[in-house]
């Protein structure tokens, strides 16, 4: 019930965002009409139909992601039917003369037709909103999905959408109350309805055009809603989590508990038992530990993934904490979780070990029986147990690290520990460890495999598990394309011939680009340009001042980082051999 009543929150949270402006104009058009009949049929429509897609999405298939590209595209043909017969009534009879029984619907459902409005019209209207509506996927939402990906798409997964997508639909249904009062006052009062419809009709067809609807709204509303729904999440999270203990118990390494009559009691809530480590395929930099074994001392368990932008900033923290307070009876865990399928090889984890100078023991957790003991969510996420086995605290993401340090140290001192507050940890982070420069980021990740891919610019469209020969057009802001000839599979494109690349317009300090030498593991040669130059004093920590690298390992490239004022900036990257495989961008 906890995670529906968060869903629902979520979706309610929408309607703070830029991201719902797109539906806005319709719902607003359909004032004075009756609400059971015309506005409530439509808003059922839009939930339900973002719900199934999403759901399909949760399941992974190929032909679920392009029966939604295609689902899209049709849904902003026929919303621009909607916007141009707003814009004129001569426009709008011409329109309806090809389809003439479905245009009356049409045009019924939006006002501007000559029948009356129907039950039927209204849900139609809905359904083709739903299919274009693609709301900001925050960490309420990022949860949903990321549960549905790693434990399969389930009849929980489904009304845990449902509420998500009825939680957009209340919102929007209050602000239609709201809304509706003023648009009828105006067109009573001041006459103005038909310019009001012309300007919808207008709204509506220069979203569109200028493709506000997944790029630059979805990015702006990340930006506006994101921390409420992690407030929301901090919350409503403090409830107990799952998982036994270990029947394994071993007493060389245990430490005696403090006694009851201890001055020092911390104040952080008890959030639920610690779930069993148990489920590692494998450790490493330690033999295999159990909650038992580490009873009495306090324990860190940062789930990561090396090859996260996120994690890697976080991880100069975690190793100092480590580093700081080990004799104070600190144990640090990383439970590395794989976000793609490399990062299931052992051997590239142990490499990655080995270039964060990563000390302490790592769980190696491939199927994910550590995290869903933890019923965890995120890259990064950090949990704090006491010296009873406790989990007392948790922090998703990058940043707090003042207020986490801040909570070992209680929980030390609670455990009977001499330590006391000490000035907090300043990691001497270099290269893509350190901090982003969050006041210039204008760029959000973007995958380049056709699961996520979004703000692809190539004209030949994005082809699905085929070869295809692609070529550059010139992007706008967060926009991307591929030139030469690609195979773009579920999470990564390979390139299969020599000379093709990719470009990125995008507005950062640091661009990174996850790349892999691909099945022959053979060096690959590559050149980058920014704004068609050599990057000079810009370049990134893994290319030179002319632009050169080589893709060795599969991995998180930094190949820009802009030394002076942060710009919008055009990058391109191209491969001298074939064979690349590139996953994602990021930045910072």
């Amino acid at each position: 019930m906890t995670l529906l009543i968060i869903a629902y929150l979520g979706g309610a949270l929408t309607i703070l965002s830029p991201c719902i402006l797109p539906i806005l104009p319709f719902v607003f058009a359909r004032a004075g009409q009756p609400f059971v009949r015309s506005t409530l049929p439509m808003l059922a429509g839009m939930a339900a139909t973002f719900a199934l897609v999403a759901t399909l999405a949760a399941v992974g298939g190929s032909w679920a992601i392009r029966a939604n590209e295609y689902g899209r595209l049709a849904a902003i043909v026929l919303l621009a039917l909607f916007g141009a017969s707003l814009l004129s009534p001569r426009i709008a009879s011409t329109l309806a003369r090809p389809v003439v029984d479905l245009g009356n619907n049409l045009m019924s459902a939006t006002g501007g037709g000559r029948g009356t409005t129907t039950v039927k019209s209204a849900l139609l209207l809905g359904v083709a909103t739903g299919l274009l509506w693609a709301p900001c996927a925050g960490p309420i939402l990022g949860l949903v999905l990321t549960g549905a990906a790693l434990q399969g798409a389930n009849l929980q997964t489904t009304f845990l959408l449902i509420a998500y997508a009825a939680g957009a639909a209340s919102s929007l249904a209050v602000a239609l109350l709201v809304g509706g009062r003023i648009f009828t006052a105006m067109k009573r009062s001041l006459g103005v309805g038909d310019r009001i419809r012309q300007g919808l009709g207008a709204a509506v067809l220069a979203v569109i055009a200028l493709g506000l609807d997944t790029s630059l709204l979805a990015r702006l509303s990340y930006a506006s809603t994101a921390s409420l729904e992690q407030a929301v999440l901090d919350r409503l999270h403090a409830k107990p989590l799952s998982g036994a203990s270990s029947e394994l118990a071993s007493n060389e390494v245990m430490i005696a508990a403090a006694d009851a009559n201890k001055l020092f009691r911390s104040d952080l809530p008890v959030e639920g038992h610690a779930p069993s480590l148990a489920g590692a395929v494998e450790w490493l930099n330690s033999e295999p530990l159990t909650t038992e074994q580490l009873r009495g001392k306090v324990v860190l368990v940062d789930f990561w993934t090396y090859s996260c932008i996120n994690c890697i900033r976080t991880i100069p923290y975690v190793r100092a904490w480590a580093e700081k307070y080990a004799d104070q009876g600190l144990v640090v865990i990383g439970v590395h979780a794989p976000e793609f399928a490399f990062e299931k090889k052992i051997d590239n984890v142990k490499k990655a070990i080995g270039d964060f100078q990563i000390g302490y023991p790592v769980a190696i957790d491939n199927d994910y029986s550590i995290w869903r003991a933890f019923e965890n969510s995120y890259w990064p996420a950090a949990y704090l147990i006491d010296a009873k086995g406790q989990i007392r605290y948790h922090h998703f993401g990058e940043g707090n690290y003042n207020r986490t340090e801040k909570a070992i140290q209680d929980l030390l001192r609670e455990a009977g520990s001499q330590t006391t507050a000490s000035a907090p940890v300043v990691p001497n982070a270099k290269g893509v460890e350190a901090d982003p420069d969050l006041g210039n980021i204008r760029s959000g990740e973007t995958y380049l495999g056709y699961e996520q891919a979004a703000n692809f610019t190539s004209p030949e469209g994005l082809q699905a598990d085929a070869a295809h020969n692609y070529s550059i057009a010139e992007p706008g802001l967060n926009g991307w394309g591929l030139s030469g000839t690609w195979t773009v599979g579920r999470d990564q494109a390979t390139l299969d011939q020599p000379g093709g690349g990719i470009t990125y317009r995008f507005s950062a300090r640091d661009l990174h680009l996850v790349l892999g030498p691909g099945a022959g593991d053979k060096p690959i040669r590559f050149q980058v340009k920014i704004d068609g130059k050599v990057p000079g004093p810009d370049h990134g920590s893994d290319i030179d001042a002319d632009g050169n690298g080589t893709v060795t390992a599969t991995r998180l490239y930094q190949l820009v980082r802009q030394s002076s004022t942060v710009a919008a900036r055009n990058f391109e990257i191209r491969f001298l051999d074939p064979g690349v495989q590139a996953y994602a961008f990021t930045f910072g």
